[in-house]
């Protein structure tokens, strides 16, 4: 018999306190590390799983860190599991909408929505596809970042094109449905192989649910899962984009119309959309003040004038960092230049009449550039580029290992 969860420790360090939810991947826990005190998210995949999705994740999450990416910790296996430890979150957008009455406010799906389309826009710029939009996969943050809307659950995410040559993935047909119904593309319902429309389209139906507090296609009775996906396509093809956003401002209506006639390697338009959002809350006179249905309006003002001055001192502290990273580089540059060309000079007086021996210097001066231009030093770890460029599918985990992820 298996010990409880909560009783075990991981990586010597990280002891489980209470169960925050569950899924297909497995397991998510409320951690603490039992030296710093720090609390984080503990994400637990059985070891036996045919194909971890957890590993998927760890490499994704670490290849986008960004604005509204939860930061990974660590990722490894301990005992019976697969370990992902991560930044801890607040409640899912699905779970702020049930405590209030399953309705969002115009004026909040609105900032949502705003939000939502910069994350998706950040990961597509990254060549990454989500793949399983819905309102469980968008997450607040909590304490200074309190009003910040942030995307997790990459299992399912797959790169769409080549970072190196932009080249986008070939289209196809009867794939079967990654994602989730309810919120899919009519494309991808169909077997039609995921681009950036389907993300778009999936988070289009997501702000309608926000705002009518369901979709028409929800309920359908059926008794096999493939017959439902089946339903819900046929139910989604027969409802137009006007008939669904019926009773809302305009707007919602051309946001799902335009993602909806999106081709299949076109860049969606984020600014239009999220231009579209902001106009709604302009003909409103809404203001962007990260005051959500949920939010305690002294807290949330007082929290995000924290959030301001860290942001602030953050961003002044790089950019000092960057002035003395520049200047170093240029310091370093200058004495390497005049040691390379006193050497040159030396070897120059040196030489006699012989046409071989200076064949013979500018050989290794090539040699010593070819060098330099095969490597590069990152946070004080060598990298060095691989001639070897087929291996697309090895991009991501490359480059989180580069960017000094804790990855076991």
């Amino acid at each position: 018999m298996r010990p409880q969860i909560e009783n075990l420790i991981f990586f010597n360090k990280y002891k489980p306190s209470k169960k925050l939810g569950e899924g297909s991947f497995g397991k998510i826990y409320l951690a603490y590390n039992m030296i710093s005190k720090e609390k984080f998210a503990l994400k637990l995949e059985n070891r036996n799983t045919h194909q971890s999705l957890l590993e998927q994740e760890a490499y994704i999450l670490c290849y986008l860190k960004g604005e509204g990416i939860p930061f990974i910790k660590s990722y490894g296996y301990s005992g019976d599991y697969n370990v992902l430890v991560m930044e801890l979150l607040g409640k899912s957008l699905e779970t702020l909408f049930e405590e209030k009455g399953s309705k969002f406010s115009l004026k909040t799906v609105c900032m949502l929505g705003i939000q939502m389309i910069t994350r998706l826009e950040y990961i597509h710029n990254k060549h990454i596809l989500h793949r399983d939009i819905k309102p469980d996969n968008f997450i607040m943050g909590i304490d200074i970042n309190n009003y910040k809307v942030y995307l997790i659950d990459f299992g399912l995410s797959k790169k769409y094109r080549s970072s190196r040559t932009l080249q986008h993935i070939k289209y196809s047909e009867n794939k079967k449905l990654i994602g989730t119904a309810r919120y899919a593309s009519i494309n991808a319902l169909a077997g039609i192989e995921q681009g950036r429309r389907d993300d778009m389209e999936a988070l289009s139906y997501v702000l309608i649910y926000f705002l009518r507090g369901s979709l028409p296609w929800q309920g359908l009775r059926v008794n096999k899962k493939e017959d439902r996906y089946k339903k819900i396509l046929e139910k989604k093809k027969s409802v137009n984009s006007k008939d669904l956003c019926i009773g809302l401002p305009n707007e919602f209506y051309q946001f799902v119309d335009y993602c909806r006639n999106l081709k299949f390697e076109e860049e969606p338009d984020y600014e239009f959309l999220k231009n579209l959002l902001k106009k709604v809350m302009s003909d409103n006179e809404f203001k962007f003040d990260y005051i959500y249905d949920w939010s305690d309006k002294k807290v949330i003002i007082k929290d995000l004038s924290k959030s301001v001055c860290k942001d602030n001192s953050n961003f002044i502290k790089k950019i000092e960092k960057k002035n003395n990273e520049k200047e170093k580089a240029f310091e370093n540059f200058g004495n390497f230049a005049k040691d390379r060309l006193k050497t040159i000079q030396e070897d120059y007086n040196n030489i006699d009449d012989n046409i071989n021996e200076i064949g013979i210097i500018n050989t290794n001066n090539f040699k010593f550039m070819s060098s330099l231009n095969m490597s590069n030093t990152t946070n004080g770890k060598k990298i060095i580029i691989k001639e070897n460029k087929n291996k697309e599918d090895e991009e991501i985990k490359n480059q989180s290992k580069e960017d000094g992820c804790n990855i076991m």
